[in-house]
């Protein structure tokens, strides 16, 4: 059994997806079918096997069919609930903000196209032992999947930047992070931002932990993306049936 994990984990999963299509004109990107399964069921069972038990799903774009889907959480040991955007979207830091008024204090954020295999649970022990704010794991990237966006040096985030990238930003953002409410109590951004402007403003004034991640990650934010983590699930489901 998986050991239990106080965090909840906030999805978001509210982008229209247009990098997929024609695939997403009628479909959301968490319910594209990937080995044989749509993939909100993929990232679903993953959390719950790393000792998740409460989700909140960020809804937007068609995700209506999601929730349909997924139904409170039950056949994945999970109390899963919805939040939607509504009229006007939020942007993924607005969504965020909007979600931790029932997440709690602490809680990871992770994106709707992310498939993640690192494990969650010292993530947590790290995060709740230390003393700021957020917490952004790492790759290091060196160019090979994306672009990178982040200088981290002695365990540390230096810089952030998804805009404007520098040589030295050899590392990435592996699309999990963890946040405590108090993050947002600045309000500085209004009700509609982007999650990095968040995180590039506290990773400025020192108040962000670095963790640093083994493992790739696997996204279905693009057709390529979406090939590669295909593959990986089909081969992970071909080796655990041997």
């Amino acid at each position: 059994m998986p050991q239990t994990l106080s965090a909840p984990v906030i999805i978001l999963a509210g982008g229209t997806a247009e990098r997929l299509r024609p695939i997403t004109e009628k479909i959301p990107k968490g319910m594209i079918e990937v080995a044989g399964k749509p993939f909100i069921d993929h990232q679903l069972r993953l959390l719950a096997s790393n000792g998740i038990e409460r989700v909140i799903i960020c809804a937007g774009y068609l995700g209506e069919q999601i929730k349909d889907f997924v139904g409170g959480g039950e056949r994945y040991g999970l109390s899963v609930e919805f939040i939607f955007d509504g009229d006007a979207l939020l942007g993924t830091g607005g969504a965020v903000k909007n979600a931790a008024v029932r997440a709690g204090e602490v809680f990871f954020v992770m994106y709707g196209d992310s498939y993640l295999t690192e494990p969650f649970a010292p993530i947590e022990r790290y995060f709740m032992a230390g003393n700021k704010p957020a917490l952004m794991t790492v790759y290091e990237n060196r160019g090979k999947f994306d672009a990178g966006n982040i200088v981290f040096k002695d365990g540390g985030i230096v810089r952030y930047d998804k805009k404007a990238a520098t040589p030295d930003m050899l590392w990435i953002d592996y699309g999990l992070c963890m946040l405590r409410a108090q993050a947002f109590e600045a309000d500085k951004f209004g009700a509609k931002f982007d999650l990095s402007q968040l995180l590039g403003d506290l990773v400025s004034r020192a108040q962000v932990l670095g963790w640093q991640v083994k493992n790739r990650f696997y996204e279905i934010g693009s057709f390529a993306g979406l090939e590669e983590t295909r593959k990986h699930l089909e081969e992970n489901r071909q080796a655990n049936s041997q």
